[in-house]
């Protein structure tokens, strides 16, 4: 799973790195982005203008909106079929920027966690999908969730499972009105080659409890 990441570019840096459009100014970067916050998020291939999404996914059908709590991630193998992400999967995709991620690996009695870059150290972006629900009085929230995939050579010694990073070849293409079959073959593990050795961080950081 992915359960925190990073992205500690400023704005304008962000811009630069990714090609981004407009980025709304209470976004903030952070070295410990957790579910429940609002995220930086891309949906239209077109401006490339960031918005901010509450991580976690609340599908539109949802009664309680803090299924999302639950829904962080969507798992590559499914997510055409399971009917909290499929109709996102299929209608609104986004790209969710970011410059690192965490992973926690079982060691003797605890989990430590070990963050995991590019080797250039470069800014990437995870595959996202995103929903809106609204409340009986029609308050709406926008919400996402992170795809993850089976683990690369280099993340399968950590843990069993690793957030999509779309290479940049792909990366617009995840927002286009594409076939399907090309949708899921983007859905991938990143190539370890082009990862950095994680290193461990200390727990109490992350104000993990588990």
């Amino acid at each position: 799973m992915c359960g925190r990441f990073t992205i500690m570019l400023d704005p304008e840096a962000l811009q630069l790195e990714l090609g981004l459009g407009e980025i709304p100014p209470d976004f903030s970067p952070s070295s410990n982005v957790a579910p429940g916050q609002p995220i930086a998020a891309v949906r239209d291939h077109l401006t490339k203008k960031v918005d901010l999404f509450k991580w976690g996914l609340v599908p539109a059908w949802a009664k309680d909106p803090m299924i999302g709590h639950k829904l962080i991630n969507a798992r590559s193998e499914t997510i055409a079929e399971k009917p909290s992400f499929k109709q996102a999967f299929f209608r609104r995709r986004c790209l969710i920027p970011a410059d690192g991620f965490y992973e926690w690996k079982t060691e003797g009695t605890r989990k430590q966690p070990y963050l995991f870059k590019m080797s250039d150290g470069k800014p990437f972006t995870f595959a996202g999908i995103w929903e809106i629900w609204r409340d009986s009085a029609g308050v709406e929230i926008t919400t996402c969730a992170i795809i993850t995939t089976a683990p690369n050579e280099l993340v399968k010694e950590y843990h069993e499972r690793m957030p999509v990073i779309l290479e940049e070849k792909v990366r617009w293409r995840w927002l286009e009105d594409a076939p399907v079959p090309e949708l899921l073959s983007m859905l991938i593990p990143y190539p370890a080659v082009g990862m950095a050795m994680p290193q461990p961080v200390d727990p109490k950081f992350l104000y993990i409890i588990r």
